[in-house]
């Protein structure tokens, strides 16, 4: 069963290899979506995945790369945007 999972991830998380951190593991877990810097310093992460795929995603996400200091973790209740997505991506900047 396909779950999704919306993250705002604060801290030393920008500048960090953060995006990429959550693409490498995206893409080992066979996570769709996108991740994002955020103007606010956050990174905002919408992932959809079989659960427990996602499961182990948000696991490793919400500690993040060697260099980042995760300081707090909200996640959103939100509708799966898209069962369509057929990759992870790393947007713009907000």
């Amino acid at each position: 069963m396909r779950s999704v999972s919306h993250l705002f991830i604060s801290g030393r998380v920008q500048g960090v290899g953060f995006r990429y951190f959550a693409a490498r593991l995206a893409s080992k877990y066979n996570i769709c979506g996108f991740v994002r810097n955020l103007l606010n310093g956050d990174v905002e992460v919408y992932a959809e995945g079989e659960k427990d795929d996602l499961d182990r995603f948000r696991l490793q996400v919400k500690t993040g790369p060697s260099c980042a200091l995760v300081t707090r973790v909200g996640e959103n209740d939100v509708p799966m945007i898209s069962a369509s997505f057929n990759s992870f991506d790393i947007l713009e900047d907000e």
